[in-house]
C-alpha cells in the first residue's frame, strides 16, 4: 500500500486538534463524544482481547497510544493497570492531557511523536493502541512497522479505523461532516480517500510482521431514525455534545461498512 498523495493528504484538517480552540474534555465538545458514545466500545473490544493474550496481564506492564490526543483512551488505559504512554503531534492537545490526568489523579507519559517516527527503542511496550489515527496519517505501511518495531515479542496491537465505502462515505462525509442539518464535526476532519478498506489493512499488518487475528465492526445503539432525529438536535443547540452522547453509544456488529476495530500480536 502505497502512502497518501500530497493532493489527498493536504486536504485533511489535522491542524484541527492543535486549534488553541480545540478542547476534549468539555461537555460541548464534539471530541467528548470520544468518552460518552465511542470508548466504551474500544475498551471494552480492548479488554477482551488483552484477556485472550497467554501471560498478558495489564497490571505493570506498558502501553502506548499513538495519536493520544487529550488523553480521553489514555486514562482508560491507565486505569486497566498498564503503566500508561501517549504520543501525540500536537504540543496543545499534549497540554490537555497532562492537566486532566493530574486532576484524575494518573500517572501517564505524555510526549511528542507521531506514528511514522515513534520516539521509543524497539521492544519497549506490552501493548499499543491506535484509535482513530491510522485514517489521518500520510504512511500507512510506516505507521505499522513502527508500532511493530517498538512492541515486545508476544505483545497486542489494538486498533480502529473507518473502511471506505460507500455507505461510509455517506455517514461519515456527508452526514457527519458536509450535511448542516445534521453534521458535527468540521469540513475536512476526514478525508474518504484516506479511509482503509480492511483487507488492505490486513496485507499492511502482515507485511510488517504481526499476525493478525481479527476485525469486527460497528453500530450506533439506536436506529437510523433516531440517530438522525438526535443529530438534528444536536445541530439545532437543542442539545449539547454530552446530551448527544448520553442517548447512544456504539457497539460491536458484524457490519464492518463504516467503524470497524481489529487487533494483532506480534509473534513470541
Amino acid at each position: 500500500m502505497e502512502p497518501v498523495s500530497p493532493a489527498v493528504y493536504n486536504r485533511i484538517d489535522n491542524q484541527f486538534y492543535d486549534a488553541p480552540a480545540t478542547s476534549w474534555w468539555e461537555p460541548d465538545s464534539v471530541l467528548y463524544l470520544l468518552k460518552t458514545s465511542v470508548n466504551p466500545l474500544r475498551v471494552g473490544f480492548a479488554q477482551k482481547k488483552i484477556r485472550e493474550v497467554p501471560g498478558l496481564d495489564p497490571r505493570g506492564r506498558s502501553a502506548l497510544e499513538v495519536g493520544c490526543g487529550g488523553g480521553i483512551l489514555c486514562e482508560e488505559i491507565a486505569r486497566m493497570g498498564f503503566r500508561t504512554t501517549g504520543i501525540d503531534p500536537s504540543g496543545h492537545s499534549l497540554e490537555v492531557a497532562r492537566q486532566h490526568a493530574r486532576q484524575s489523579g494518573l500517572e501517564i507519559d505524555y510526549r511528542p511523536g507521531n506514528g511514522e517516527a515513534i520516539p521509543f527503542p524497539d521492544g519497549s511496550f506490552e501493548a499499543v493502541f491506535c484509535c482513530d489515527v491510522l485514517e489521518h496519517v500520510r504512511d500507512l505501511p510506516r505507521v505499522i512497522a513502527e508500532i511493530t518495531r517498538v512492541l515486545k515479542p508476544g505483545g497486542i496491537f489494538i486498533f480502529d479505523t473507518f473502511n471506505r465505502t460507500l455507505l461510509s462515505k455517506l455517514v461519515a462525509i456527508k452526514l457527519w461532516q458536509e450535511w448542516k442539518r445534521w453534521a458535527f464535526f468540521p469540513p475536512n476532519t476526514h478525508v474518504w480517500e484516506m479511509f482503509i478498506r480492511p483487507a488492505e489493512l490486513r496485507e499492511v499488518l502482515q507485511a510488517s510482521g504481526l499476525e493478525f487475528r481479527a476485525f469486527t465492526g460497528s453500530r450506533p445503539s439506536v436506529s437510523l431514525p433516531r440517530m438522525l432525529g438526535y443529530l438534528r438536535k444536536r445541530a439545532r443547540g437543542k442539545w449539547t455534545y454530552k446530551e448527544l452522547g448520553e442517548q447512544f453509544q456504539l457497539v460491536e456488529d458484524k457490519d464492518m461498512q463504516v467503524l470497524y476495530l481489529g487487533w494483532a500480536v506480534k509473534p513470541a
